[in-house]
């Protein structure tokens, strides 16, 4: 009898032992996307690998990436930090009507101050520590996209969306820029990771209202894709009250406070830039001054377009998401067609839904057990074809002749004075040479006085270039030493050219496509006394 109570009781330990790690098993299953999970605990140690990884490709991604896409990049970040810093360099019209923040072309000032600081702020560094930077960001956006999707599901769906997101050519595109519209993106893909979708067992709505709240003061339009998100949260959310006095209202007053300080601070007397913002481009709607599109143009050229090869997923994987995620696609909806009521369109303008898009498409993926090999074959090939060439080829010539205008800071002469012929604001500017050499191009501020048959400069110009110039430089003593153009422009003026002694110095590729007063190289004239 003592024998067999010996053999029970070891049974008993035997399974109380099995227990406890099978017990210690599923809390590691069921707890691995927990806080304190990975090697380090928290954000950066459950996701080290990844992250380092994704940087590198990004990093990877901002090298290879060599074309101008709109003047935004340079003329409403770069150039204001320039002059923030080192006291001189453009401000555009906007600046002057109190259109634009200060906050986001602060972070370069920063970064440009630290390199002045170590003795650093070469044009190498003052062009591509920024765009580095803006890579980092975008990094750690493209990570917080797959931890959202660990959380809310599994680490297989996770990875399929992180492949959608990092071969999109758009995304590819843009990631790396130096855009209001990446900025917005990257805090957007922040405040969905902290936004309490169903199932997500967020409690504390003080963070994604925060990157919303950071991404309103960047870019005031950024609330746009926001407004269903924000409605399906006040009407699930018990304490409405509460969400809006002790959420809401500390959020908001603090991030607009910080907003005006330093709007304040640079501009000198306190400006409410997002109002500002808001009345001139969608009250007044004059952003339309800058081109117009019909309504239609989002939904059959704009979102097709930036979306790309990706489109057939996420139409597919609109099917397959759980109901949860339908409020994301509300939002995707919503954005598109506000945004096609405005008359000004462009492709970054929505460049925001991409990362709700990617987590349909993997929806997709997941799905597709069987061809999956295939179709993620044809999704990687037919994203890497377009995100090499706008990259690399695409309207690279912006960015090239700058090498050339930068020679003429190492000559340091004082008279030496250039003038850009070409659509405003199509190169870069003192950001791109760090010198401060004489510098003009053909200005288009719109008509904010409402004059009757406003012409600005640029289009004066090319309604009769020749004449222009013969007018404007009348006195020879005031001919610039340089000049750069379109090739398009140069058969036009070339009487000009000759009469005055201008040679071409350089030529530059551009674009296969030439449209209009855009050519397919870009010239750069000196002239030889």
């Amino acid at each position: 009898m003592e024998a067999i109570r010996n053999r029970v009781m070891l049974y008993r330990g035997s399974g109380t032992q099995d227990a406890v790690q099978l017990r210690k098993r599923k809390s590691k299953l069921y707890n691995k996307d927990g806080p304190g999970a990975g090697s380090g605990g928290g954000f950066f140690g459950e996701y080290r690998g990844l992250i380092l990884f994704t940087i590198t490709f990004r990093i990877v991604n901002c090298f290879l990436v060599q074309t101008s896409f709109v003047p935004d990049e340079y003329w409403q970040s770069l150039e204001v930090a320039h002059n923030m810093t080192f006291h001189y360099g453009y401000l555009t019209w906007e600046w002057n009507e109190g259109l634009r923040g200060f906050s986001y072309p602060l972070v370069f000032a920063c970064l440009y101050k630290i390199l002045y600081w170590i003795g650093k702020d070469d044009v190498w560094c003052l062009i591509w520590f920024p765009r580095l930077a803006q890579s980092v960001f975008s990094a750690l956006a493209d990570v917080r996209l797959y931890s959202l999707l660990r959380k809310l599901e599994n680490a297989e769906l996770a990875k399929w969306v992180y492949v959608c997101q990092m071969c999109s050519w758009f995304t590819w595109f843009c990631a790396t820029r130096t855009l209001t519209n990446t900025m917005e993106t990257i805090l957007g893909t922040f405040a969905l990771y902290y936004f309490p979708l169903e199932g997500s067992r967020t409690k504390d709505s003080t963070k994604y209202l925060f990157f919303v709240a950071l991404g309103f003061i960047i870019r005031p339009t950024a609330v746009i894709v926001w407004v269903p998100l924000l409605v399906y949260h006040f009407l699930k959310e018990k304490k409405k009250l509460d969400l809006l006095l002790y959420r809401c209202l500390p959020v908001g007053l603090f991030t607009f406070g910080v907003s005006v300080i330093i709007d304040r601070v640079f501009y000198g007397k306190w400006t409410l830039v997002q109002w500002n913002f808001l009345k001139f481009n969608v009250l007044q709607n004059m952003g339309a001054f800058y081109g117009s599109h019909p309504w239609h143009w989002y939904i059959t050229q704009g979102f097709p377009v930036i979306l790309g090869t990706h489109m057939p997923f996420l139409i597919y994987g609109c099917f397959l998401a759980p109901r949860r995620y339908r409020i994301l696609l509300v939002a995707v909806i919503w954005t598109v067609l506000v945004y096609s009521m405005l008359s000004h369109k462009e492709f970054r303008f929505i460049y925001p839904v991409l990362p709700l898009c990617m987590i349909f498409c993997g929806y997709s993926i997941l799905r597709l057990k069987r061809w999956r090999k295939p179709a993620l074959g044809f999704l990687i090939i037919s994203n890497l074809l377009p995100a090499l060439y706008t990259g690399l080829i695409h309207q690279r010539g912006a960015l090239d002749i700058m090498s050339h205008i930068q020679e003429q800071c190492k000559i340091e002469n004082d008279a030496t004075s250039l003038l850009v012929l070409m659509p405003c604001h199509s190169l870069p500017y003192y950001s791109h040479i760090h010198c401060s050499i004489k510098m003009n191009f053909l200005e288009c501020p719109p008509d904010l006085l409402g004059h009757d048959m406003y012409v600005d400069e640029a289009d004066l110009f090319y309604i009769s270039p020749l004449a222009w110039l013969n007018a404007e430089f009348y006195n020879r003593s005031n001919l610039p030493t340089h000049l750069v153009m379109f090739n398009v422009l140069e058969p036009v003026i070339l009487p000009f050219l000759t009469r005055h002694n201008y040679v071409k110095m350089a030529s530059v590729f551009h674009t296969h496509l030439p449209e209009g007063r855009v050519g397919s190289h870009i010239y750069m004239y000196e002239r030889k006394i």
